[in-house]
């Protein structure tokens, strides 16, 4: 296949039973368009609730999300269907370093972080993934994963109190939609609970529209110059490690549902999500990651053609350069945001549980059991230890703890000759789709 280029799968129309669309295949235009508004509409919830989280610009972020799309599609040799969209991994990090040195210090902390992922894909397109294995087994993923969730739930009931009662709708509509909705409406229940949200808030008057008016049609999003502070970069560290395992796990997931080997493409799918980081961080969007809800269209609708990928990075750059748009979305009120937060940030700590379950993970080992209960008791407390200049805040502190504990315990246990649980890959997938980016697709 060239770096750009498609064949038409069968009459382009319909895709027979028990076939499926590759990537390098596509259907008619039309219908490839189609699927590609899904994939806009799948990806939307979730690469928006991170800036409105955090205060950052939201069309800033769709701009890079766009951008590094077109990039990863590049990179990847046009091979493997994915949208990089925001991730929920930056929010706790990108909150604290604005709160104590401004905006454009968590942006340089988000440059840092995409450099650091893109050198990982280099080393790994290099030597192999295994090396990710050893480090980074399921008991550390998944405890890494569940105290960043956990981490965050404060933050949630600070905006729930603001309008618990526009929270409770925003909450309770994310439930039901999940639970009375099969396909893609029920994978998109945190987008619909939002827009449930959004209309009982227009309702009791939460909502105001003085800054879609004066915003204009066409322009630039807004852009942000990355400064900064070593004293914050330890915050941004875990974030690696979280995309490093959502990338993974995404390859190999595709590879599940095409019946492709595309393990040749790990290096290439971290190194470009790194690239995709490091050139948010250039100008002020969020750091991104390749997004589950597209893998749920991908398995609903058999199309895996990266075609349509094209069309939702597109659609998105158009979107990202209407301010109009961009100033509607930014007047979602707290409380929307304060339901959906406790969802996602639930779902996100849970998502740790289901890493260690579906890699079978034993808890009667203590080296097990201590990897996961000290740090996550540090994460939840939020543990902060200051050297120097730099502060490193209980994320920091509990991913730490989990990569020393495990592997300085393992150590001595394989000293002292007692048993060990062998170490497994940490992406791993124990069912239909990847283990993070499943659990991620729930949570968002």
């Amino acid at each position: 296949m060239s770096a750009i280029g498609w064949r038409l799968h069968g009459n382009g129309k319909t895709v027979a039973p028990g076939d499926v669309v590759d990537p390098d295949e596509r259907l008619t235009w039309p219908r490839t368009i189609g699927i590609g508004m899904q994939h806009v509409v799948a990806m939307f919830g979730a690469t928006f609730l991170v800036p409105l989280l955090t205060g950052f610009s939201p069309a800033t972020t769709l701009f890079f999300s766009a951008i590094g799309t077109v990039g990863f599609l590049l990179i990847t040799r046009n091979r493997l269907p994915s949208y990089l969209g925001s991730s929920f991994a930056f929010i706790a990090p990108i909150g604290a370093a604005t709160a104590s040195q401004g905006q454009s210090v968590a942006v340089g902390g988000i440059l840092v972080t995409g450099l650091v992922l893109a050198a990982v894909g280099l080393l790994v397109h290099v030597a192999g993934a295994r090396w990710i294995d050893i480090v980074m087994p399921p008991i550390v993923t998944g405890t890494i994963v569940a105290l960043i969730g956990l981490n965050l739930a404060p933050a949630a009931w600070d905006n729930f109190k603001k309008a618990p009662v526009t929270a409770l709708v925003t909450l309770g509509s994310i439930i039901l939609v999940s639970v009375l909705f099969k396909g893609i409406l029920g994978r998109l229940s945190i987008l619909v609970g939002v827009v449930v949200g959004y209309v009982a808030a227009l309702l009791q008057g939460e909502v105001m529209f003085d800054a879609v008016r004066k915003a204009a049609w066409i322009g630039f999003p807004e852009f942000v110059t990355p400064t900064f502070d070593v004293a914050v970069l330890g915050l941004f560290v875990p974030v690696v490690l979280v995309l490093i395992a959502e990338n993974v796990g995404h390859v190999k997931s595709v590879a599940a549902m095409t019946g492709k080997n595309l393990d040749d493409l790990t290096g290439r799918a971290l190194f470009a999500d790194g690239l995709a980081t490091t050139l948010a961080g250039v100008g002020g969007g969020s750091g991104t990651t390749t997004y589950a809800e597209n893998i749920g269209v991908m398995a609903a609708t058999r199309v895996y053609s990266t075609a349509a990928y094209w069309v939702a990075a597109a659609t998105a750059l158009v979107l990202s350069l209407s301010p109009k748009f961009g100033a509607l979305i930014a007047t979602i009120p707290a409380g929307v945001l304060g339901g959906a937060a406790t969802m996602l940030y639930g779902m996100i700590g849970i998502l740790g549980a289901r890493i260690w379950v579906q890699n079978k993970v034993d808890f009667s080992n203590p080296v097990n059991l201590t990897t996961a209960a000290v740090p996550l008791v540090v994460g939840i407390a939020n543990f902060t230890w200051a050297v120097g200049d730099l502060t490193f805040a209980g994320i920091a502190l509990g991913t730490a703890a989990a990569l020393v504990i495990y592997h300085l315990m393992r150590t001595i246990a394989r000293w002292r000759g007692t048993n060990q649980e062998p170490a497994s890959p940490a992406s791993a997938p124990g069912g239909d789709e990847p283990i993070v980016h499943d659990a991620v697709e729930d949570a968002r």
